[in-house]
């Protein structure tokens, strides 16, 4: 989640100091309009951006609780939403993974506005938390629209015991990431700014002591580095904000090169699927996703890899798209106390301009801009954390329209690596400056889905090298969103589009010179010939799982292609897994479909279990908890 600085650069302002709206260079046939939409000429046809501001907003609920003689009312600020609201004390203190334990006496949400009775409805053998005896409590809530469809979950602290008082709230996370062998980030929000501090507890000489991590300015974002500690360890954490005690763990990594036995889970793909309740939990698959994490926790995971597709996206505003964020946040959150969970982007995160041509039926698609504040990447860095020690942007390429300003958008924390042991994850994103009708309508410019520009290819280049050279490390995954080989729902795009090379992405209105065919092909020659580390490619996209043993003998091409083609000199698998809620594709029949395995279309939690120079993979169903593989990868 990173903080950004105001960059003044002309070319991603929107605006600029005379109100005129600024169109990135990158960017062709786009113009400006006096109402302050954007104009896409689209070969003398003039298309007008569409725009709806989103329904809801997070403010609308971070700020909506007030304390009352008897309870806390509710005013969401929608004087047109009704629907009902469910409610429930939140142990924290006897619970590892905290969830609401819900009243069964919900109240309506009338013109936005509710009231629960706190004394009335949580009092006695309803008082799970001992409120009445402390005079304080965290409040769990559930948002349904009248169709029943959930709109968001939410918490408040109270104290109290009439009147109530509603205090400042951890409303997002605590979440741990960027783990290292001494220490991790700790990334959290609560509903009014506030400096606040983070203690650790630890052993010395068999003595329990605390160490503090203050924060020195007042903040609604928080995000607060702990470091200074023993690898391999646990380590308590605590924050206290309005009287409540927010109290976890982490456990550092261990010292590179132990090689001790270990596992970590994989999956992608979690935008709403059909089936009501929780299945829709407005952008997001909300009761698969507690599936997998709920497993993946069980079966004692150092971390989760989730590659692309959290929710449903295809946003036209900043306020929809970190809606559906915070609802994947708060799926995953009670296990993301304690382990990290690093994200990858997909296509589905797009932030958008989009041109609808309503007398064909067609709609254009492009990142939306200014790029340091509204493209997709930038809000995707605001949302997560991860690491940042991927590549700065495009800027600087042979295809720089400007090499004096910031043209594209930004790579920080959406391409990134990270170990753990002697395992190295890393992170690609194929859907980066992501166009999806460029590959159909070159006009706009843009990068169509699965092309990796340049600078991308680049730093996957060094980073390769320099992993190959770690004599700590042993295996290394590389996952993205789209797969190399296509195999049940994205034949037609992904890294292949039914064998058309001439996709690639277009800078300024100049087609790049490799195809996607090509490209990819590029990336195979640097991951499986010049790399003996690399076990497997971690993809999502497709609403199956599939197993493919990529080979020597592999047929990647259909008899017609007349490119350069490639030889492999060793084999590798793709694993392809999006099937963490969305709804399920069928396979395909592909050049490649012999190399495929393994195919399935159940709900498939991925575990890698490292022992060593061994890799063995595990596949469940995490609702039904079928083992529906089990196969060694890496021989020890």
């Amino acid at each position: 989640m990173k903080k950004f600085f105001i960059l003044i650069f002309s070319v991603v302002l929107i605006k600029n100091v005379h109100g005129q709206i600024i169109i990135p260079k990158v960017y062709t046939n786009l113009s400006p309009s006096p109402k302050g939409e954007i104009i896409f000429d689209n070969d003398g046809l003039k298309l007008t951006s569409f725009s709806a501001p989103a329904i809801y907003s997070l403010q609308n609920f971070y700020q909506a609780a007030k304390g009352s003689e008897s309870g806390i009312d509710f005013d969401f600020k929608l004087p047109n939403f009704n629907g009902t609201l469910f409610f429930g004390l939140i142990p924290l203190n006897d619970v590892r993974y905290p969830v609401p334990f819900y009243s069964k006496t919900p109240v309506a949400i009338t013109a936005g506005k509710a009231s629960i009775n706190i004394r009335k409805d949580l009092s006695d053998l309803n008082d799970i938390v001992a409120w009445g005896q402390n005079k304080k409590g965290l409040i769990g809530y559930r948002i349904l629209d009248q169709s029943g469809k959930m709109i968001y979950e939410g918490r408040v602290a109270f104290r109290g015991a009439g009147p109530f008082e509603v205090v400042n709230t951890i409303v997002e996370g605590p979440f741990v990431s960027k783990v290292t062998t001494e220490g991790c980030t700790v990334a959290f929000t609560t509903s009014q700014p506030e400096a606040l501090i983070l203690t650790v507890e630890y052993l010395s000489q068999g003595i329990k002591k605390t160490k503090d991590f203050p924060e020195t300015t007042p903040s609604k974002k928080h995000e607060i580095e702990i470091k200074g500690f023993f690898p391999a360890t646990e380590y308590v954490y605590r924050i206290i904000v309005g009287g409540i005690t927010y109290q976890f763990s982490f456990t550092t990594l261990p010292k590179p090169g132990s090689r001790q036995p270990f596992s970590f889970a994989f999956a992608s793909d979690s935008r709403y699927g059909a089936g009501g309740g929780e299945r829709n939990a407005y952008g997001v698959n909300y009761y698969t996703v507690r599936k997998f994490m709920s497993l993946a926790s069980m079966k004692n995971v150092s971390f989760f890899q989730f590659s692309g597709d959290l929710i449903n996206g295809y946003c036209l505003s900043k306020d929809e798209i970190n809606h559906q964020y915070a609802n994947w946040k708060k799926a995953v959150e009670p296990w993301a106390h304690y382990m990290p969970v690093y994200t990858a982007m997909g296509n589905h995160e797009l932030l958008m301009y989009m041109f609808p041509d309503d007398e064909i039926g067609k709609r254009y698609m492009l990142d939306k801009f200014p790029f340091d504040k509204e493209s997709s990447e930038a809000v995707f860095a605001e949302n997560f954390t991860n690491p940042e020690n991927g590549p700065k942007s495009e800027d600087g390429a042979p295809y720089d329209p400007d090499p004096k300003s910031i043209d594209f958008p930004t790579y920080s924390e959406n391409v990134y690596y990270y170990t753990y042991d002697n395992v190295a994850i890393v992170v690609l994103n194929t859907h980066y400056w992501f166009s999806p009708s460029v590959s159909q309508n070159v006009l706009t410019s843009g990068n169509p889905a699965g092309y990796i520009m340049d600078n991308q290819l680049s730093w996957l280049r060094t980073t390769i090298n320099k992993l190959e050279a770690d004599k700590d490390i042993d295996h290394i995954f590389i996952t993205l969103h789209t797969p190399f080989f296509p195999n049940g729902g994205h034949a037609a795009d992904a890294f292949w589009y039914n064998g058309n090379n001439r996709v690639r992405a277009v800078v300024t209105g100049n087609a790049m010179r490799t195809g996607i065919i090509e490209r990819r092909d590029e990336i195979l020659d640097l991951i499986v010939n010049a790399s003996r580390k690399t076990v497997a490619v971690l993809c999502g996209d497709e609403h199956n799982y599939s197993r493919m043993e990529i080979t020597p003998q592999t047929k990647i091409y259909t008899d017609d292609y007349n490119g350069k083609k490639i030889t492999l000199t060793r084999s590798i698998w793709q694993i392809t897994n999006g099937t963490a809620g969305a709804p399920v594709y069928a396979q395909e029949l592909t050049p490649w479909t012999e190399s495929v395995k393994k195919f399935s279309v159940q709900n498939s939690l991925v575990f890698f279990h490292i022992n060593g120079k061994s890799v063995k993979m595990e596949v469940i169903n995490p609702v039904t908890l079928e083992k529906i593989e089990e196969i060694t990868l890496k021989e020890q």
